[in-house]
């Protein structure tokens, strides 16, 4: 016979594991396409490494900023929600226990346990942590594990630099004749890579993610290059 194996991620793991790959995921790709798209749109219009590495500064810190203040905003507000609901889920518990008793059975024996073990179980888990008992099987949330908004600008502030920080130093550090080409590339390939990891990471398929990922960066520095070089031209 075989051990069973418990290499995949349950419960509240897989829920903040996925939250913090989300952040992640999203400040990286935002950092390399944004930043990609907006070097490479300058690097249309004019070669002049000064004006290049001011834009890509300026982007990289606006976006870096914008994404942790919207990661702040967004997390902040799952987070009250989450209080709110642990500060309802509470004054029931202390105002009418049996209610929420009944209503704790109600939910373990619709999990598929028999109604005499599914109460038994809810009186069991009621006399250990009432609140805890509830946050779990009714609201899905652990008391003890809400989420953090602090953290999650931070980790957006940080991805997000580190991507940017990629196109930024492709487009600066060649030579001119070589910088579109190597931005282009680089950028592909970390797309590439962040769309196979962030695939992986969530146990799905990275074929998509990576297509994703590439194709949507392939167009944006497309666009900004064309927009570049138009405006360029006519000598805006």
């Amino acid at each position: 016979m075989t051990e069973p194996t418990h290499d995949e991620p349950h419960g509240g793991a897989l829920g903040s594991r996925l939250n913090w790959l989300r952040a992640a995921v999203l400040g990286a790709n935002d950092g390399i396409v944004s930043t990609a798209g907006l070097v490479v749109g300058v690097a249309g219009a004019t070669d002049s490494r000064s004006a290049l590495l001011t834009a890509g500064l300026a982007g990289l810190l606006a976006g870096a900023m914008s994404m942790a203040a919207g990661e702040y905003v967004s997390v902040s507000t799952q987070r009250d929600s989450e209080m709110a609901a642990l500060a309802v889920e509470k004054r029931e518990l202390r105002e009418q226990p049996e209610a929420e008793l009944r209503e704790l059975t109600d939910l373990l024996q619709a999990r598929g346990l028999s109604r005499d073990v599914a109460r038994e179980a809810a009186e069991q888990l009621t006399e250990r942590d009432a609140l805890r008992a509830h946050a779990s099987v009714e609201l899905g949330i652990n008391p003890d594990e809400l989420t953090n908004p602090w953290h999650a600008a931070g980790a957006s502030f940080l991805a997000f630099t580190v991507g940017a920080l990629l196109p930024l130093l492709a487009i600066v550090l060649p030579p001119a004749a070589w910088r579109l080409g190597v931005t282009v590339l680089s950028v592909l390939a970390a797309l590439v890579l962040t769309g196979w990891s962030s695939a992986r990471l969530g146990a799905a398929r990275p074929g998509r993610a990576v297509l994703r990922n590439a194709a949507g960066g392939a167009l944006a520095m497309a666009v900004t290059y064309a927009a570049g070089t138009l405006l360029g031209a006519v000598g805006v």
